[in-house]
């Protein structure tokens, strides 16, 4: 079972990413997925989740507005498009799958985690 997480780059401010998010090995239909992301030096923080059916989407304040997840799970895949990027944006950015069908906004709650996708903003 795998997650690959997949989109990052190097960006100025003002500019957009779309991450991507593909699961093999096993469908997580019906599972409630997640972003979270970790600058240098800092712990691992909460970015965005989806519940199961993608009606239910929570954002961390540092990005609502400018931050959209969705998934498609004809393609076993997740997003995150990531609009009016600052260089407080700048981390290696981690997808996950629940534990449920829930949104969820704890690590803890999450079992499948995938490898990072680093995202650089420059001022």
């Amino acid at each position: 079972v795998q997650l690959q997480a997949s989109g990052g780059g190097l960006v100025q401010a003002g500019g957009s990413l779309r991450l991507s998010c593909a699961a093999s090995g096993r469908t997580f239909t019906g599972y409630g997925k997640g972003w979270f992301r970790q600058a240098p030096g800092k712990e691992r923080e909460f970015v965005a989740t989806i519940n199961w059916s993608g009606g239910i989407t929570y954002y961390a304040d540092s990005v609502k507005g400018r931050f959209t997840i969705s998934r498609d799970d004809t393609e076993n895949t997740m997003y995150l498009q990531m609009n009016s990027l600052t260089p407080e944006d700048t981390a290696v950015y981690y997808c996950a799958a629940a534990r449920s069908a829930m949104a969820a906004r704890t690590i803890n709650e999450y079992n499948y985690w995938g490898q990072g996708t680093l995202v650089t903003v420059s001022s």
